[in-house]
């Protein structure tokens, strides 16, 4: 009987330009992005989504005014959710240390985010809005509650966005960006005529065998 084979060792994965990254699975890093992708999107998505709405109720009916708004108590709020999208995009279109920095300007918008949420909710900033919005300006003893859902939905968008930024900067480099998938598919070989294993390989990939470019 012949003596058993040893296994042959597992070929570790390679980077677009050819490096091996040991330890580095094809489908975890861009797994990895797409769920941070969901996340930082989702998170400001809620952000401008509390800014719309009432965060002050306001039980008499004296005011001539509606009630201030999250966008109305912190301006910052919908600028910074918008930019926290942008940079999402940004995020995907780079790589290496553009990439970090993207990711440094994410997590300040998630912090300045958490910040306006804050200040939003002090006693002096709700009583100044009320005055502003009062055309009477003499109502400044107005009753109002704080309506708790809302700033808790845009301070929860708020670290989703702070921690979506740290994780670009301390995972962002293991990630497949769209100029990387650009240059894997300007790097793939030519399938040459006749090659009947090429061509079907070709076609299981999603490739264009007849395409000369």
């Amino acid at each position: 009987m012949e003596p058993e084979r040893p296994a042959e060792p597992q070929r570790p994965a390679q980077s677009p330009t050819g490096a091996v990254e040991p330890g580095k699975g094809r489908g975890e890093p861009r797994g990895e992005l797409w769920g941070w992708v969901a996340m930082t999107a989702l998170g400001c998505a809620l952000v401008l989504l509390a800014a719309g709405r009432a965060w002050v109720s306001i039980p008499q009916s004296g005011a001539d005014a509606g009630p201030p708004t999250g966008g109305g108590l912190a301006p910052v709020l919908t600028p910074l959710a918008l930019a926290g999208l942008a940079g999402v995009v940004a995020v995907l279109a780079t790589k290496g240390a553009g990439r970090r920095i993207v990711g440094g300007l994410l997590a300040l918008c998630g912090a300045g985010a958490a910040a306006g949420t804050w200040t939003a909710l002090s006693g002096a900033t709700v009583a100044d809005a009320l005055r502003d919005r009062n055309v009477l300006h003499g109502a400044t003893d107005l009753p109002w509650e704080i309506v708790p859902v809302w700033p808790a939905v845009a301070a929860t968008g708020a670290l989703l966005v702070l921690a979506g930024g740290v994780l670009a900067i301390l995972r962002g480099g293991r990630w497949a960006g769209m100029s990387g998938r650009y240059e894997r598919e300007a790097g793939k070989p030519r399938v040459e005529a006749g090659d009947d294993k090429a061509l079907w390989d070709a076609l299981d990939r999603g490739d264009d065998p007849t395409d000369s470019r």
